[in-house]
Formats: C-alpha cells, sequence, structure tokens
C-alpha cells in the first residue's frame, strides 16, 4: 500500500502551491511522489477540436494519449458516480508517497494549510486526521503549526508520519 499524505484547505489558501513546494522539496531528497488533486468542477486537459477530444465527444468511455514524453488516459463518467480515492489511488503506479490535495473528508492523515484572510471554520476542528496547521499566522491549539513557507520542515514532517525518513 503506498503511503498518502492530505494537503487541504478552503478555497485560495495557497494548497497548490503547498503542493508544488513539497513535491518539489520530497523529491530532491531522492523519493517518488504522485499527487492527486481534487476538482469540484468539470473540467478538460485536452481542447475542444483535438483528436482525443474529439474521441470523447463521440462516446468514448476513455481516450488514451501517447507520445514520446508522456502519456494520459481520460475516462468519462458519464452519468456514474464520482469514484472514491481509494479508487483512484489503486489507479497510480507505486510511488514512495502520494500527495492528495483536496479530499479533505477522506480518511488519511493531512496538513491543513491556513491563510490569516481567510475567515473560514478550521477543518481541523472536526477532522481528527489534520496533523498540522500550515499557516502564515501563528496558530493556538494542539497541533504542530509551520510557517506556509518552511517547505522543510513541512516535508521532514510528512516523511516522518510516513516511515520515508
Amino acid at each position: 500500500m503506498m503511503r498518502v499524505y492530505g494537503v487541504v484547505g478552503w478555497k485560495n489558501n495557497g494548497k497548490t502551491t503547498l503542493v508544488e513546494r513539497l513535491v518539489a522539496e520530497i523529491t530532491g531528497r531522492g523519493h517518488s511522489v504522485s499527487t492527486i488533486k481534487h476538482a469540484h468542477h468539470g473540467f478538460d486537459i485536452d481542447a475542444p477540436g483535438k483528436d482525443s477530444h474529439r474521441h470523447r465527444m463521440a462516446g468514448a468511455s476513455e481516450v488514451m494519449i501517447g507520445s514520446g514524453v508522456r502519456w494520459a488516459l481520460l475516462h468519462e463518467l458519464r452519468d456514474a458516480p464520482e469514484p472514491p480515492l481509494a479508487d483512484l489511488l489503486a489507479k497510480l503506479s507505486p510511488v514512495d508517497l502520494v500527495i492528495v490535495e483536496g479530499y479533505k473528508r477522506d480518511d488519511h492523515p493531512k496538513i491543513e494549510v491556513r491563510r490569516s484572510d481567510a475567515a473560514r471554520d478550521p477543518i481541523a476542528d472536526t477532522d481528527p486526521m489534520v496533523r498540522a496547521i500550515a499557516s502564515d499566522i501563528a496558530q493556538d491549539g494542539p497541533l504542530p503549526c509551520f510557517d506556509i513557507d518552511d517547505i522543510a520542515g513541512l516535508a521532514d514532517f510528512i516523511l516522518a508520519e510516513t516511515g520515508l525518513t
């Protein structure tokens, strides 16, 4: 089973930037990392008019695009329900660590990102899987709090929590 660690927070708190910086830091230390990003809306990674888009629009259930530098698999749900995180994790090739952005209601350890200008209820108050806070201001409470720019410290924490140190 792959090690999974999440980054959660409310919209526009810096989750994607933190994930990007953590991936660079952790891969720079020699670990293999994959990511899963939750999207709340429909999205496209191919452009209208391109062959792959035309295949999907014609009704293909899956369209795979391959080249000499990457491949991608597009799977259309049509009217099927959104797959659970566990099903998506099972589709990934094995790596040392999967960093999950979003999926705040799922049962995996997480770091919550909080910004001083975001006036939303802390996720950690209702989610025991939040193990630490990354913020631009000091936080009171029982959880470890890291400066949002302390990427090395956050990476150390995640690697220790997942047994990758």
